[in-house]
């Protein structure tokens, strides 16, 4: 499948002197300029007919000319994959994820995923960069997505992604009592050896001595991390909480809030040990244990729409295994 797209704009006399690819990108606003600058390399933008640079200096009335043939990724294999759709239009598409859905194909998972069922439910998607994914969820999370429809849709919700003003909410079940909210603001980077994990990087042992183990860095510095947090419901050893993206890290929320020693219940990768608060009965204990993943739920998301403009905003309720949960430590601890 092909996609073409032809436009045409005059450089106007405010614009004069400046760069192909500034001009462009400002002409041409539904795509951002990294892609315009491989469209000149390309020779698929035209300065009055001719094949030109990115720096190359325009002329006030100038022709730019954009001739593109978006050409089908064929890496990966359609699959009919149910999709839980919540709402699209020609722009975008919001899902609800369930547990066990990986994202995206990769090592050790060529197809089974959600990509692969977003191709064969919205074949158009198999032009646009991995799919039309923008963003992702952890296999076992839970919750709300939302993917680009349209190459203005993609430039769109990847920019918002940049300047944080997508926003995310998640509901999460921890371990521990949390007596209120904060914000957790540490770098993540990948564990040293556990290359499945990431860790937290603490910068006062910056030279090799580590708090503990999920502060242990990698050899590489990590990632500014910021996550919001606050009280939802507080039980008897366990709390539920709301947690707010700033940055969008690798396994972000799990990661700082097992820094923070409330690693969130049922999480197979860093809940280390399940520590039994004192009395707990048997059933809760028989719950606990059968709660085999992270209890997170990628509840609330908000954007701009890319054509209108206008702040939309989506929820999604608990799936039943956390309303169980929760209902469970409401009865029980």
């Amino acid at each position: 499948m092909t996609k073409s797209i032809q436009e045409q704009c005059i450089v106007p006399d405010t614009d004069a002197g400046k760069r192909v690819d500034q001009v462009a990108a400002s002409l041409f606003q539904q795509y951002s300029r990294s892609r315009i600058q491989e469209w000149i390399k390309q020779g698929t933008i035209l300065v009055d007919g001719q094949k030109c640079r990115s720096k190359d200096k325009l002329l006030s009335g100038e022709m730019i000319t954009l001739a593109v043939e978006l050409i089908e990724d064929d890496r990966w294999l359609p699959q009919d994959i149910a999709i839980d759709e919540v709402y699209s239009d020609e722009h975008i598409i919001m899902i609800n994820k369930p547990a066990g859905l990986v994202v995206h194909p990769g090592a050790g998972m060529p197809d089974g995923t959600l990509l692969n069922g977003l191709l064969f439910h919205y074949p158009e998607l198999s032009t646009l960069p991995r799919a039309g994914i923008v963003h992702r969820l952890d296999k076992d999370t839970t919750g709300l997505m939302v993917v680009a429809r349209s190459l203005l849709a993609h430039t769109s919700l990847v920019q918002q992604l940049q300047d944080r003003s997508l926003g995310r909410e998640y509901e999460a079940v921890v371990m521990g009592e949390l007596t209120g909210g904060g914000v957790i603001d540490k770098p993540i980077g990948r564990h040293p050896t556990q290359r499945i994990k990431m860790a937290v990087i603490d910068r006062s042992h910056r030279r090799g001595g580590y708090s503990d183990e999920s502060s242990r860095p990698d050899s590489q510095a990590g990632k500014e991390a910021i996550t919001h947090y606050r009280l939802l419901k507080r039980f008897s050893g366990y709390t539920h909480i709301a947690c707010q993206l700033e940055t969008g890290r690798t396994h972000q929320i799990r990661v700082h809030l097992a820094h923070s020693n409330h690693p969130l219940v049922g999480d197979p990768v860093y809940l280390t040990r399940q520590k039994w608060v004192a009395g707990t009965v048997v059933e809760l204990k028989s719950i606990l244990t059968a709660f085999t993943r992270q209890a997170l739920h990628a509840r609330k998301l908000t954007l701009v729409h890319p054509q209108s403009g206008d702040t939309l905003e989506w929820e999604s309720e608990l799936p039943k295994d956390m309303q169980a949960l929760l209902a469970a430590l409401a009865e029980y601890a």
